[in-house]
């Protein structure tokens, strides 16, 4: 993890000293809670579905609309959709939270045995719940270096929203088993290494001489 927050602090810090980076950024960021957000509805059970999910599910959207919104804080700046001209990395950003569904869900089925629903709802709360540990992590180094250069854009609301959403995970994994840090550790664990390989192919396209 700390390997990761220096390699995440120094890729921001190149990222936000330069708007047209900084757009793709924020773009990229965007695509990515979107994407959780259509994964949260997709877990969802036909009809067993609690306030809980419904209320995750929609400020993950939020968080999506509200960061491309900060786009139009960088004059000249535009982003107009998820395609990827407009994105960083944007296969390895598209890939990471496909690959970390996967895993967990393989994880549970041969670890735990779970199948159907079950597999799909403890694959929810695992999955979300690393999420919401590096999103705690990303989005203040990310804030750090907006506060550092008098940035207009802020990811303060969004801050608080994670902060609420890793407690409600953990309150939920507790329900959910009494070795629930055990697991959740397992999953955190391949949930590193999928991020620093993002990590990676975001470093090699900041160091390409010319970028689209």
């Amino acid at each position: 993890m700390e390997q990761s927050a220096q390699l995440l602090t120094s890729i921001i810090q190149t990222v936000v000293a330069q708007p047209a980076l900084h757009a793709k950024w924020l773009n990229t960021l965007s695509m990515m809670e979107n994407t959780g957000s259509r994964k949260i509805s997709r877990f969802e059970h036909p009809v067993e579905v609690d306030i809980m999910i419904l209320k995750h599910a929609a400020e993950e959207a939020r968080h999506a609309y509200y960061l491309k919104k900060q786009i139009a804080k960088m004059e000249g700046e535009r982003c107009p959709d998820y395609s990827f001209p407009y994105l960083l990395a944007p296969v390895a950003s598209y890939q990471y939270l496909h690959h970390l569904d996967v895993s967990a869900s393989r994880y549970l089925k041969k670890v735990l045995k779970l199948e159907g629903w079950a597999m799909r709802q403890a694959a929810y709360l695992l999955v979300t719940y690393a999420i919401e540990v590096r999103a705690d992590m990303l989005y203040g180094i990310y804030q750090d270096a907006l506060t550092a250069i008098g940035s207009k854009v802020n990811v303060k609301s969004i801050i608080k929203e994670e902060e609420g959403h890793l407690a409600e995970m953990t309150r939920m994994l507790k329900e959910f088993s009494p070795e629930w840090e055990s697991i959740a550790a397992d999953i955190c664990q391949v949930e590193d290494e999928l991020f620093h390989n993002w990590l990676r192919g975001l470093k090699v396209v900041l160091e390409q001489p010319v970028l689209a």
